[in-house]
């Protein structure tokens, strides 16, 4: 029996020795591999569906990154509300606040929250602090306990109707480019898109033209199309706050992470079943 660990960090050269852990390469890994655990909360890189056709449980860390990427889409909410990524800039060139807009208070803004799982439900709990009215939209409606007070709406009255759209849902096939044009034409032109998610979620192109066209306000990322390049149009845009894809990279976090996936392991290995799978995988064993 074997175990294989995988950790997606831009550091890290992995995933381009590798590539994804698609159907080809899974059906060439050894008859002996029983678990494969990923060190990080989404799991696009792994295609499911051929290793659970090989016996193989995948592991994922789904809930331990949940406060550290909620206090980095905190961070680009308050940048790009209040601007800050300017005054710094600003400042940098010595003209300390001369010239400088009038930036926007987060209280009572709208916060759009599309994917209320754990990171949109920190986020949720983060933001009430400052004031916002939380609204989101799930694949279904989350229970009352879950929601905290948030409302849940349809997709197209979150988008059309939040001040701050933030973007919590994992990466899949219905997933990849689901905000695009049509979104950013429906938004409102003062509206922020915060992504801690996965780069590919947005069309990366039509978030530059809705940014250059003023369809929308501004833009807080920390995750791109094609990481770990990021597109000189978002960097160098005065409304737009670029992270280099740093949601988890907290120490406490980044050592949780690689214990949880230690624990999975070891319950794999004294079982024969790992603790959590991913939810694909979910009762299968």
């Amino acid at each position: 029996m074997s175990v294989l660990s995988t950790k997606p960090t831009i550091e890290s050269d992995r995933w381009q020795v590798t590539g994804r852990f698609d159907e080809e390469l899974v059906s060439k890994l050894p008859s002996s591999l029983r678990f494969i655990a990923h060190n990080g909360a989404g799991y696009d890189q792994i295609s499911v569906a051929p290793c659970t056709n090989r016996n193989i449980q995948v592991t994922n860390v789904p809930s331990v990154v949940d406060n550290a990427t909620a206090d980095s889409a905190l961070f680009l909410i308050l940048g790009s509300l209040r601007q800050f990524n300017v005054a710094i800039a600003n400042a940098q060139r010595g003209e300390f606040h001369r010239g400088l807009p009038l930036s926007n208070d987060p209280a009572n803004k709208v916060l759009g929250i599309l994917g209320m799982g754990g990171i949109g439900r920190a986020l949720a709990k983060r933001a009430k602090s400052l004031g916002m009215t939380i609204q989101y939209h799930n694949r279904s409606r989350l229970s009352e306990d879950l929601e905290q007070g948030a409302t849940y709406v349809p997709r197209d009255e979150l988008i059309a109707t939040s001040d701050v759209l933030s973007l919590n849902l994992p990466l899949n096939e219905s997933t990849k480019h689901s905000v695009g044009t049509a979104e950013f034409k429906a938004m409102k032109p003062t509206a922020i898109l915060i992504n801690t998610a996965r780069g590919p979620v947005v069309d990366e192109k039509a978030l530059i033209a809705a940014l250059e066209s003023g369809e929308i306000a501004g833009a807080g990322l920390d995750v791109y199309e094609n990481e770990p390049t990021i597109p000189s149009e978002l960097l160098q845009h005065p409304r737009a706050i670029c992270l280099p894809h740093i949601g988890t990279l907290s120490y406490e976090t980044q050592k949780e992470m690689e214990a949880f996936c230690l624990r999975n392991i070891r319950a794999g290995l004294a079982n024969g079943k790992l603790t959590t799978v991913v939810p694909e995988q979910k009762g299968l064993w």
